[in-house]
């Protein structure tokens, strides 16, 4: 009973020293609600506005009608320009796609014969272009298939998709939700990590050696904090940045992905404080914050599909709480899955971070042995 009230002790020390750390307290807010909200909104991937222009050299009621078919708000209103305008407004950055309708297409298409229609692209705009390019293609032969009132498909069944979670594709969604689950990896490590180098540089975990407390006790005491206020800005940031404030739908329980991230946690603080162990200065927990957090971020399956990763690297990162944590977040709030369907994932995480705390305490204590 001593030790637990030692470390509920040390855990009060912690919050309040990292209450008092203005800056890291700051960042952590900054994480968990403007970047959020940033990454919502202003990284999405998904078309909107993208202004376009058309030649139209058929002036005929299909071209007519392939330009009404292109609106907000993935496109702006289209607008008519000359041929001899083309190379002028695609240099200066006016327009990412202009469209030639060729003459005769109305008619070629009713002769059963196919239009030659060019697309100029700027490719400078990678991200809209490639989507861009099949919208625009798809948009003009539903058109054509319209107009000669035959279906856009000769298969004898039309697949219709349906999505159970986003219907609309909205980028916001996906990447809210996804932009909550990398800080939260990214965070812990962080943090727990951080407060340690903290009291190396200032030499006031000396004092904590001379008292009566165990390596054990001052170890924990860093993760139950960090999981502590991490937890609660994941959830602020779930019910008020995500679905208060982007109005995403979260589709699973918000308790259960709590309880496991306070899991995931455990695990990535044992990680943040093995890399504060052997690192001297916070210069050098930097430099190797970023040699393992982000091959740990791009390689988890959250930013990457899991499955086009090569067959060894797979089995690699199965050993990597990151890629079971992504896992279940995902099953829980895109698809509502429950306890029945992630516990092995949930196994994985625990016995994953009880290896790292391990790892982390046999490494503290030799490097406190090693000061002494």
């Amino acid at each position: 009973m001593s030790s637990m009230y030692r470390i509920y002790k040390l855990t009060l020390k912690e919050l309040l020293t990292l209450y008092r750390d203005k800056m890291m307290f700051f960042f952590i807010i900054y994480s968990f609600s403007f970047a959020i909200y940033l990454a919502a909104t202003a990284g999405s991937m998904e078309l909107r506005n993208v202004p376009i222009a058309f030649v139209d050299e058929d002036r005929s009621i299909l071209s007519q009608r392939v330009i009404d078919a292109f609106y907000k708000p993935r496109f702006m209103t289209p607008q008519i320009i000359a041929y001899d305008q083309i190379d002028t407004l695609m240099d200066g950055g006016i327009y990412t796609f202009i469209v030639i309708l060729p003459e005769d297409m109305q008619k070629d298409l009713s002769q059963s014969q196919t239009p030659q229609i060019q697309l100029n692209i700027d490719a400078t705009r990678m991200s809209q272009a490639g989507i861009g390019a099949g919208y625009i293609s798809r948009i003009i032969s539903q058109e054509f298939a319209r107009y000669k009132k035959t279906p856009t498909s000769q298969l004898s069944i039309e697949l219709i998709p349906s999505y159970k979670y986003n219907p609309n594709l909205e980028g916001s969604w996906f990447g809210s939700i996804n932009e909550v689950i990398s800080n939260l990896m990214l965070l812990s490590i962080l943090l727990a990590g951080a407060a340690l180098m903290r009291e190396r540089e200032h030499g006031t975990i000396e004092h904590l050696l001379v008292m009566p407390l165990q390596s054990s006790e001052i170890l924990l005491a860093k993760i139950f904090s960090t999981i502590l206020v991490i937890l609660f800005w994941v959830a602020f940031s779930l019910l008020v940045v995500v679905e208060g404030i982007l109005d995403v739908p979260l589709v699973g329980s918000v308790w259960l992905f709590l309880l496991c991230g306070a899991l995931m946690l455990f695990a990535t603080s044992s990680i943040g404080i093995f890399m504060g162990t052997i690192t001297s200065s916070m210069p050098q927990f930097g430099m190797m914050l970023i040699l393992v957090v982000l091959p740990l971020m791009m390689l988890s399956g959250g930013m990457t599909p899991y499955e086009s990763m090569p067959l060894a690297l797979q089995y690699l990162m199965y050993l990597s709480p990151t890629t079971h944590f992504v896992e279940l977040s995902q099953a829980i709030l895109f698809r509502g899955a429950g306890l029945d369907v992630i516990w092995e994932n949930l196994v994985a995480i625990f016995f994953i971070g009880m290896f790292f705390f391990a790892f982390a305490l046999l490494t503290f204590k030799k490097s406190m042995e090693a000061q002494s």
